[in-house]
């Protein structure tokens, strides 16, 4: 049994001896010196047998499981990222057999991506991605040298850049 709860223990030990609250910090105080629990967590654990708990333990946590997020599941999950980047959170845990807040966790925290349009992609670009950003940029700085109204050709909306396009006459201008 843990520091803790031989404390809790103790705690419950002085509830069923009628002692009050107060009482038993004084008392953990004495027995405990500077390891006693401090006196929020000796009320809170002497509310907690007054409201009819018997088990001196911590209830059991949420989060994922660790054995699920193993260096073999990272690599597996990065894997798959890299093959289909619109796939689903919910396909890669089904591929894999995890649960699927393991495969967020890692898709988050292991592997540095976030969900961007239903692609997940890293927070940084990666030296091949900022090479074509570069080209392209560069490609269009030709293309506005050569035609001077070439920007009043382009629609754009919400980062998304659209050549103007007239379906009646299917003519691109």
């Amino acid at each position: 049994m843990d520091g803790r709860n031989e404390q809790r223990v103790a705690i419950k030990f002085c509830f069923k001896a009628s002692l009050s609250a107060t009482e038993t910090l004084v008392l953990m105080q004495k027995a405990y010196r500077n390891g006693a629990l401090n006196q929020s967590n000796v009320f809170r654990w002497y509310s907690h047998f007054r409201d009819g708990r018997e088990l001196v333990e911590d209830d059991e946590r949420g989060g994922p499981p660790k054995s699920t997020q193993t260096e073999v599941n990272i690599a597996a999950v990065a894997d798959l990222v890299k093959n289909d980047h619109q796939i689903a959170s919910r396909m890669i845990a089904e591929t894999l057999n995890i649960p699927k807040v393991v495969v967020l966790w890692i898709l988050k925290e292991d592997l540095g991506k976030r969900k961007l349009c239903a692609h997940f992609v890293t927070h940084s670009l990666i030296l091949e991605q900022r090479e074509h950003r570069v080209t392209s940029c560069q490609d269009f700085i030709m293309m506005a040298d050569a035609d001077k109204i070439f920007f009043n050709k382009i629609v754009m909306g919400d980062e998304t850049w659209y050549f103007a396009y007239d379906p009646k006459t299917k003519q691109q201008f």
